[in-house]
C-alpha cells in the first residue's frame, strides 16, 4: 500500500453533524448539470414516488416467494471519473482495530492507507479520554479524508465507552424510571464525551423489543417490548445523540427481541410471518425512518418471511423491506466477525454477499480482514457478480455520512436523511 493520498481523495476538513449539515450546492458546469439532471439517483426516492411507513406494495414484493424488487441504483455521471475500484470497495468498509491504542501503530496505519470508510473503537482502544481523543485525531490526520469514527454506547451492559462516557442505566431501566426527554437529555450527555473525543457514529439505540430476562440476549438493552414505547424512548436516545453532533444507529433490523440465540456465537431462524413482524417488531423502524435516522444496522437471524436460509445482513429480501419503509440512509451489517455469518462465511466472501444484498457499510471488528475483503469486493466487480454500480452507491452512501464528497468519490450524488437537532431552549424571562 502506497504512503501517497490518492489525487481525487479531498482533503478532510471539520464538517458539520452528518445528519444535521445542510445539503451544499456546488457549480459543475452546464454539462454536468445537463448529465446530473439526466442521471438516476440510487436509492432515493421522487417526491411524488415516497411511499409512507405502512404502505403495503413495498412489504408485500418481499414476501417469500416473490421475487425481490430491484432497488434503483445510481447512473454515473459520463463525464466523471471515479475513483479506482479499490478505493470504492475499501469505502464500504467500517473495522475495528483491536488492541491499538496510538494511531501511529501498524494496523492503525494500515487500515487508513487501505481507505476504509471508518475505524470502530471497541475496550481495548480505550486507556482514557485524552488518549482516545488523541487516537481519534491521529486516525484522520493520518487518513487524510473525512474517516468515521464508531462505537457501541448504548448505555447499561453495553457500553464500549464507559470509561469515557461514564456508567448508565440499561435502557430498560431508564424506560421505566425516566421520561423520554429525560432519555434524550441523557443521551445528548454522552454524546457530548463521545463527540468530545472523536467519536462521530453511535451503534445505538437498540430498537428491538423484548420484556425477557435482563441478561438475555437483548434483554434489557431493549427500551420495552411495546412497540410504541421502544419507539418513543428509543427515538429519544437517537435524538440526543444527534443533538451532540453524534450519529446515532438503529438496530437490529427487523428486529432481534424474538430469538433468544445469541448471534455472536450461533445463528437462528426467526418463524414469525411478515405480517406480524409489520405489526409489532417493524414498527419503531419505521418510526425512526420517518424521524430521519441516517443509519440502519442489520442483524444475522434469518426471517422464514425473508430469506430462511441467509441472516438479514446478507438477505436482498431484508433490505427491500429496509428501503421499502422509504429508507435512503446508510445500512450497516452487524460484525460480519460474529459467528451467525463467520461460521458459514469468511470474511471476504460475507462482505461480497452483504454489498450485492444491499448492504453500504459491512462492519468486521478485526481490521486485519481489511485488505481480504477489500480485495474480495473488487473481484467480484470485476467477474461481474457484484454490479460496479452497486458498489459505487455503497461508496457513496458511506463517504457522504464521514463528510466527503461522494460524487469525488463515486460519480454519484447522494443526500441522506438529516435528523435535526433540538431546538435551542427558549430564554428564561
Amino acid at each position: 500500500m502506497s504512503d501517497r493520498t490518492p489525487p481525487h481523495v479531498r482533503a478532510s476538513r471539520a464538517p458539520a453533524p452528518r445528519h444535521a449539515r445542510p445539503r451544499t450546492t456546488r457549480s459543475r458546469g452546464v454539462l454536468l448539470v445537463l448529465c446530473a439532471l439526466l442521471s438516476v439517483g440510487g436509492g432515493t426516492l421522487a417526491a411524488d414516488d415516497r411511499r409512507g411507513p405502512d404502505a403495503a406494495r413495498p412489504l408485500a414484493a418481499v414476501s417469500r416467494g416473490a421475487p425481490a424488487p430491484a432497488a434503483p441504483t445510481p447512473s454515473p455521471t459520463p463525464t466523471c471519473t471515479p475513483a479506482p475500484l479499490e478505493a470504492r470497495a475499501a469505502a464500504t468498509l467500517v473495522v475495528g482495530l483491536p488492541g491499538v491504542v496510538r494511531a501511529d501503530e501498524p494496523l492503525a496505519q494500515d487500515v487508513v492507507r487501505l481507505g476504509v470508510g471508518g475505524v470502530f473503537l471497541s475496550e481495548s482502544n480505550v486507556r482514557s479520554g485524552a488518549q482516545v481523543a488523541e487516537l481519534s485525531a491521529g486516525l484522520r490526520a493520518a487518513a487524510g479524508r473525512p474517516l468515521l469514527v464508531a462505537t457501541d454506547e448504548e448505555s447499561g451492559r453495553v457500553a464500549l465507552m464507559r470509561d469515557v462516557v461514564g456508567a448508565g442505566p440499561s435502557p430498560r431501566r431508564l424506560a421505566q424510571r425516566e421520561s423520554p426527554e429525560q432519555v434524550r437529555a441523557r443521551a445528548a450527555a454522552t454524546g457530548r464525551a463521545l463527540a468530545a473525543v472523536g467519536v462521530d457514529l453511535d451503534l445505538a439505540p437498540v430498537l428491538d423489543l423484548d420484556d425477557g430476562p435482563s441478561g438475555g440476549v437483548i434483554g434489557d438493552r431493549s427500551f420495552s417490548a411495546d412497540p410504541a414505547v421502544a419507539s418513543r424512548y428509543g427515538l429519544a436516545y437517537a435524538a440526543g445523540l444527534a443533538d451532540a453532533g453524534v450519529t446515532p444507529t438503529v438496530k437490529h433490523f427487523p428486529g432481534h427481541g424474538r430469538s433468544r440465540v445469541d448471534s455472536h456465537r450461533a445463528s437462528d431462524v426467526v418463524t414469525a410471518g411478515l405480517d406480524e413482524l409489520t405489526a409489532s417488531d417493524l414498527v419503531p423502524f419505521r418510526d425512526a425512518v420517518a424521524a430521519g435516522v441516517p443509519v440502519v444496522m442489520l442483524n444475522h437471524l434469518q426471517y422464514a418471511a425473508l430469506d430462511p436460509d441467509l441472516p438479514a445482513s446478507l438477505s436482498p429480501r431484508a433490505y427491500a423491506l429496509l428501503r421499502g419503509t422509504g429508507f435512503t440512509g446508510v445500512a450497516i451489517t452487524d460484525s460480519v466477525g460474529m459467528g451467525a455469518v463467520n461460521l458459514r462465511w469468511d470474511f471476504p466472501e460475507a462482505a461480497v454477499q452483504a454489498v450485492t444484498a444491499g448492504a453500504d457499510a459491512v462492519l468486521a471488528t478485526d481490521g486485519t480482514q481489511a485488505v481480504r475483503m477489500r480485495d474480495a469486493l473488487v473481484d467480484a466487480v470485476r467477474s461481474g457478480r457484484l454490479p460496479e454500480a452497486r458498489l459505487s452507491e455503497a461508496a457513496a452512501r458511506v463517504t457522504a455520512l464521514a463528510g466527503g464528497d461522494p460524487a469525488a468519490v463515486s460519480c454519484v450524488d447522494v443526500e441522506l436523511p438529516r435528523q435535526a437537532p433540538a431546538p435551542a431552549p427558549a430564554p428564561t424571562p
